[in-house]
């Protein structure tokens, strides 16, 4: 059996590779192609950013809240991506010696990723060339993945594939479908889901491979670092709605009041929840993965933990 599974991964890495060839994307030759950013349409779909939770807001605001949303939605992802190009960095370390196949994949993954993250420093600069001032996502990505990288390599595999698998699903399920979202917007999310949707299948292989090297206590204790990680997550999407609540009041063009205020920036929070917790949480596959690995209990912990956040 262990012949047939280290079979099976070697063909899955192999397919990796071939995708990654073949889907292979230029930032400023399949992406941006010359366009920018027009705030006549929305960025983020209704289907993420929640937009029927503002019950206050006109039209013409709702889009604003998706514009907003969507700035923020393009720097999450420039900042979760530089923990994940570390992790498989050093991910990569324990093919070099060995199997060159996965050492590829790898080292493919990690390309990619710089380019995100540079298309996605990209996005940020072109939609505040379009938007008011004042807009802030004072989050520093490097301070945010040493924090990470202090856990355990399981628990930092655990938060990578629940990332990966719900850009895919936020792609296919909502930003795909929106016809009435800005068409550079959608580019950007099209061309990240179609590398994305390798990186998460090497996640799992790499998950799995490293947590067969863990002890019953060690997988214990990597268990309680990723409900940390996923509460840390939390506390970056707590102040980031509150930045972007304020941001929206300050360019509105009207008076906001405390009430509704406070009720637009749990709003934001709620979208937040939903798009970078909610969603990945309950993604199919992750499930799956997970409860391979874990025991029942471990699962309960995990479950009354995300509980604590809707």
């Amino acid at each position: 059996m262990d012949a047939i599974n280290t079979i099976s991964n070697g063909e899955r890495y192999a397919r990796c590779i071939q995708s990654s060839k073949k889907v292979r994307w230029d930032i400023d030759k399949d992406v941006i192609r010359g366009r920018l950013f027009d705030t006549a349409t929305k960025f983020l779909p209704d289907g993420l950013s929640l937009v029927d939770e503002f019950t206050t807001l006109s039209v013409n605001e709702k889009r604003f809240v998706s514009q907003i949303q969507g700035r923020t939605y393009a720097n999450v992802f420039g900042l979760v991506e530089r923990f994940i190009n570390a992790k498989v960095l050093e991910l990569s370390t324990d093919h070099r010696l060995g199997d060159q196949v996965a050492l590829e994949a790898l080292v493919r993954f990690s390309d990619e990723e710089l380019k995100h993250q540079a298309l996605f420093r990209l996005i940020d600069l072109m939609i505040g060339d379009v938007m008011p001032a004042g807009y802030q996502f004072d989050v520093d990505a490097n301070n945010v993945a040493r924090a990470v990288l202090g856990k355990s390599t399981w628990a930092v595999l655990a938060l990578t594939l629940y990332i990966e698998l719900f850009t895919q699903v936020h792609y296919r399920e909502s930003i795909a479908s929106d016809d009435g979202l800005s068409e550079l917007f959608k580019d950007v999310f099209f061309f990240h889901w179609k590398e994305e949707s390798q990186h998460a299948i090497l996640d799992e292989l790499e998950w799995t491979r490293h947590d067969g090297t863990l002890t019953e206590k060690q997988r214990d204790h990597a268990v309680d670092e990723f409900i940390e990680l996923v509460r840390a997550v939390e506390n970056i999407l707590q102040a980031q709605a509150k930045a972007d609540a304020c941001y929206f009041a300050a360019n509105c063009r009207r008076d906001i009041e405390e009430t509704e205020a406070r009720a637009i920036e749990l709003a934001f929070l709620k979208a937040y929840r939903w798009q970078y917790i909610q969603s990945g949480a309950r993604h199919p596959q992750f499930v799956k993965v997970l409860s391979s690995l874990i025991t029942e209990e471990q699962g309960k912990r995990i479950q009354l933990a995300l509980a604590a956040l809707n």
